[in-house]
């Protein structure tokens, strides 16, 4: 839906240092641009849960992280998300893509459209769901939103295939 351009773009306008990443289909074809542009420093880890406590410590290091993963991380995450969001209440954003949005013939019937919304729901997260191409500046305004209120704040970015 965006391009790697256009995600590397936003980041520098909103000053964003650090992506903490887990390479996956949409959000890892944003990648090689971002680190193209050169602003913002991709750190790639193993796991979805450590993308919230390194996105953590480089927030507390006084950095301005992102934490950007699929949403099957999301569900793997969820104590480290909890942790780090709801205990220590860092105002922590993500940017999730949401498998299977828009287009099921890879996966039919594939159950990230069952639970990702509750899952984000139940979290108590303040999410804004993108879905459609002109959307594309809700992502800096519910950056900037949270931001301005110290709160922890989520982009989830409908996917095609998955």
């Amino acid at each position: 839906m965006f391009s790697g351009e256009q995600i590397a773009e936003l980041l520098d306008s909103l000053r964003v240092t650090h992506v903490v990443t887990v390479p996956d289909s949409t959000i890892g074809q944003w990648q090689d641009a971002i680190e193209e542009r050169g602003a913002t420093r991709v750190v790639r880890v193993c796991r979805e849960g450590e993308a919230w406590q390194v996105a953590t410590g480089l927030y507390m290091g006084g950095a301005s992280p992102m934490v950007m993963i699929q949403c099957t991380g999301l569900f793997e995450s969820g104590d480290a998300l909890r942790n780090a969001v709801h205990d220590w209440k860092l105002p922590l954003f993500a940017i999730i893509g949401y498998r299977s949005y828009l287009n099921q013939d890879t996966l039919p019937g594939d159950t990230c459209l069952v639970f990702t919304e509750p899952t984000l729901t139940a979290w108590k997260l303040d999410w804004r769901l993108i879905s459609k191409p002109e959307q594309f500046p809700t992502i800096a305004a519910h950056w900037n939103a949270t931001r301005e209120h110290g709160t922890a704040g989520v982009i989830v970015v409908a996917e095609g295939k998955a």
